[in-house]
C-alpha cells in the first residue's frame, strides 16, 4: 500500500508541475490538490505507531489541501493561503513536540539556532519588499522555523526513524517556502514553480512517512 501510494503521489506530482509549465489549468486543479490527499492518505494508512501523531499530522494535511487550494486559485488568496499552512506548521509543530523527549535547554537552543538565524536572514532579505505583509510573513517564519526546530529536536532525543523522516521533510518544507517566498516579494525565474513544488511535495511525503 506505501509503495503504491508513493508511485502515485510521484505521477500525480510530475503531471502538475508539467500542467503550471503548460498553464493546462483545469490540469492544476485536478492534480495539485489530488496530490495532496494521496499525501493524506499515505500519513493515515499505517496501522502502527502513534495513533495521535497520526491524526495530527493528517489534520496538519488538511489545512496543507486548504492552502493548496487557495493558493491555485485564479484571484490572489496568498494571505488565505498563508494563514492555513500557518495553521499546518502549528499542528505539526504540536506533533513533533508530543513525540520528542525533554531536552537539555542548552541543546534544545543550539539545534534550534541554524533554523531561526536562517529565518532572520530570509526575512531580513524579503523586509523592504513585504509591504503590508510583513507581520503575516515574519509570523509565518518564525512558526516555520519553530516546526523544522522541534523535529530536530524530536530526531536529537532518540525519535529514530520517524524524527529523521520529519526532520528531511521540515527542512524541504522550509525550502519549499522559501523559494516561494523569493519568488512573489524579490524576483521570479523560471524554474521557481518546479523547486517550490518538487520541495513542497517531498517535504509532505516525508512527514507522512514519518506516521
Amino acid at each position: 500500500m506505501t509503495l503504491l501510494l508513493l508511485i502515485l503521489i510521484v505521477i500525480s506530482a510530475v503531471l502538475h508541475v508539467r500542467a503550471e509549465y503548460r498553464a493546462l489549468r483545469s490540469q492544476v486543479y485536478l492534480f495539485k490538490p489530488l496530490t495532496t490527499t494521496l499525501i493524506l492518505l499515505l500519513a493515515l494508512s499505517g496501522d502502527g505507531g502513534d495513533s495521535r501523531y497520526r491524526l495530527l499530522i493528517g489534520l496538519g494535511l488538511l489545512f496543507s489541501l486548504a492552502g493548496d487550494i487557495f493558493l491555485m486559485l485564479p484571484e490572489d488568496r496568498f494571505l488565505q493561503g498563508l494563514v492555513s499552512f500557518l495553521i499546518t506548521h502549528l499542528v505539526y509543530l504540536t506533533a513533533f513536540a508530543m513525540r520528542a523527549a525533554p531536552p537539555d535547554p542548552a541543546q534544545a537552543a543550539l539545534i534550534g539556532l541554524p533554523f531561526f538565524l536562517y529565518g532572520s536572514g530570509l526575512l531580513a532579505l524579503l523586509w523592504r519588499h513585504l509591504g503590508r505583509m510583513k507581520l503575516p510573513v515574519a509570523a509565518y517564519a518564525l512558526i516555520i522555523s519553530a516546526m523544522a526546530w522541534q523535529a530536530s529536536v524530536w530526531a536529537a532525543t532518540g525519535g529514530g526513524g520517524p524524527a529523521r523522516y520529519a526532520v528531511i521533510g521540515s527542512v524541504l518544507f522550509v525550502l519549499s517556502d522559501s523559494i516561494l517566498a523569493i519568488r512573489r516579494f524579490r524576483r521570479p525565474f523560471h524554474l521557481a514553480q518546479a523547486l517550490i513544488l518538487s520541495t513542497y511535495f517531498a517535504g509532505q511525503t516525508w512527514i507522512a512517512l514519518s506516521t
